[in-house]
């Protein structure tokens, strides 16, 4: 667990990778309702 071990936060941050350990965004929430989605009764 170091700097050199990409598996680990530290690693990652070092090496400027992502992953499962140090995700690129925050933990996964609710999507903003901006309406960009296709409505139910748009075909």
């Amino acid at each position: 667990m170091g700097k050199g071990d990409k598996r680990s936060r530290r690693g990652k941050i070092f090496a400027g990778s992502f992953g499962k350990t140090r995700p690129k965004k925050k933990a996964a929430g609710a999507p903003k309702p901006d309406g960009s989605k296709a409505k139910k009764g748009d075909k």
